[in-house]
Formats: C-alpha cells, structure tokens, sequence
C-alpha cells in the first residue's frame, strides 16, 4: 500500500476527508519550501502538492504563473524540487508528496532518472498536467517499478469512456478539476461539482480530490460532502505573494487559512 492509499483508506475509516494544499516550490524562495510544507502540515494537511515552477504552466491562472516566475528567478530546477522533498523527509515520513508539473522538465532530466531521484527521495505520486495516459508508456512502467503513483486530471467535460481509462492508468486518486478554465480563474459551482463528482464515482473506485475555485472553509466543506479530499491551491499561493517579505507573518497567513478548512472538514464527519 502505497504512502497516498494508507493515508486515503485511513481518514475513510475514520470518517474524514483529505486536506491536499498545493505551493509551487522555490516559491517566495527555495530555502524556504521545505519550512513551508511542514507548516501546511501543522495547519491541517494530510498530502501536500508540490508544483514543480515551469515556464508556460499552461493549466494555471496569474497567481501560479507568477509563482513560478519568482521560483525561476531563483533557478529553482527539478533537482532542487526532489532534493526539498528529501530534506522534508527527514522529519516527516508520513505526509504523502505528491509532485505537480509538467512534462518538459522531466524529459530534459530524464525519465528514468528522475524515477530514480523521485523514489529516493521519498516522493508518492506524480501528476504532470500534459501528458495523458494514452503517452504515458515511457514514464508508466519507471513509476510502477518504484511505488509511484501517477496521478491524471478529470475535467467537467471527460466522457464517461475516458473517465473509465483514465481511471486503469490512475493510482492514489484522481483530480477532478472543478471549472472549465485555469487555477484561479472562476467561482465553484457546488451543485454541478457534486453532481459530476457522484457520476464519477460511480465509474471509478479511487478516491476523487477536487481542485481549482477552493477558496475557504465554506467552500471546502461544501466540496467535501461530495469528494474525498479539496485540493486548494490559489489561495495558498497568493497568501505567499502577499507575505513573501515577511516569512514570519507567512507561516501564520498560511495557518490562518487552512486549519479553518481543516475544521471545517472535520465538521463533515
């Protein structure tokens, strides 16, 4: 059982739903990602999504461009992103990792080595939002040898038969994107994304995580009744640009903002 299922299956025993925060890596500034992280676990968080900075983030809105644009100013590369989950392993060896990015920094390092680094370093699962699972053929057998989980996007307009496929290449969960647009980019619908996320289950049996529009508790909670875990990422991401002067004052910003969430998804239970 990998890291992400044993954390999933338990909170399902128990009740309770995930709490997934995505940060982009290097974002305000390298030396403090690591520190970062260990601060949205103390806040709530049960898996942590790590965005690898990539140039053309084609699926995110400003606010995460812009993050990976201050991450890239400080040359955070992928090497650097897999050797920052490897020091937070060091004093966490529980919360799972989840890497999110994009295919071109993994092609120019290589795939096989970056299976390699990634396993070493204790990383769960891989989502790289532009390769589907029809090319995946490289990269499926080099996770599967090393206990990573790939994880796909599902969005508002996949057909039931690619729901279906894209659940047989799937291992951990499965991220369903909540609007049809960017990271940021619109308000939650609840009563679409309860209906869609009810249809999905019934063609999939892992866990569904819902991302994009998740800005507070009251959304969280909403999003929660009807998935296993929110996936929240833009609200995180600017409450660092806001606080990227004041690492004090961030740590407490990022706090302030998700164990309300945390609260709020326990409040389900």
């Amino acid at each position: 059982m990998s890291r992400i299922e044993g954390v999933l299956k338990s909170l399902k025993e128990q009740g309770r739903k995930a709490l997934i925060p995505y940060i982009t890596a290097g974002d305000p500034h390298p030396d403090q990602t690591v520190g970062l992280m260990h601060t949205l676990v103390a806040a709530g968080a049960d898996i942590i999504e790590l965005g690898v900075p990539f140039s053309d983030p084609m699926a995110d809105g400003p606010v995460i461009q812009l993050a990976c644009e201050r991450a890239l100013k400080s040359n955070t590369s992928l090497r650097q992103v897999i050797g920052m989950v490897k020091e937070f392993r060091k004093t966490d060896n529980d919360t799972p990792v989840v890497l999110m990015g994009y295919l071109n920094p993994m092609e120019a390092m290589g795939y096989e080595a970056f299976a390699d680094a990634a396993a070493d370093a204790g990383l769960d699962g891989v989502l790289t939002v532009d390769l589907p699972p029809e090319e995946a053929d490289q990269v499926a057998p080099l996770f599967a040898e090393r206990k990573l989980d790939p994880i796909f996007l599902l969005a508002p307009t996949t057909t039931d038969e690619r729901i279906r496929a894209i659940s047989e290449h799937s291992s951990g969960y499965v991220y369903y994107v909540s609007i049809k647009g960017v990271t940021g980019s619109a308000s939650i619908d609840v009563d679409e994304v309860a209906r869609k996320v009810a249809h999905v289950h019934e063609l999939t049996a892992l866990p569904v995580g819902v991302g994009f529009g998740i800005r507070d508790a009251e959304t969280a909670a909403a999003v929660g009744r009807v998935s296993d875990g929110v996936i929240v990422g833009s609200v995180l991401v600017d409450t660092i640009a806001r606080h990227q002067t004041d690492p004090e004052g961030l740590r407490k910003a990022l706090t302030d903002l998700l164990h309300p969430m945390r609260e709020a998804l326990d409040s389900l239970s």
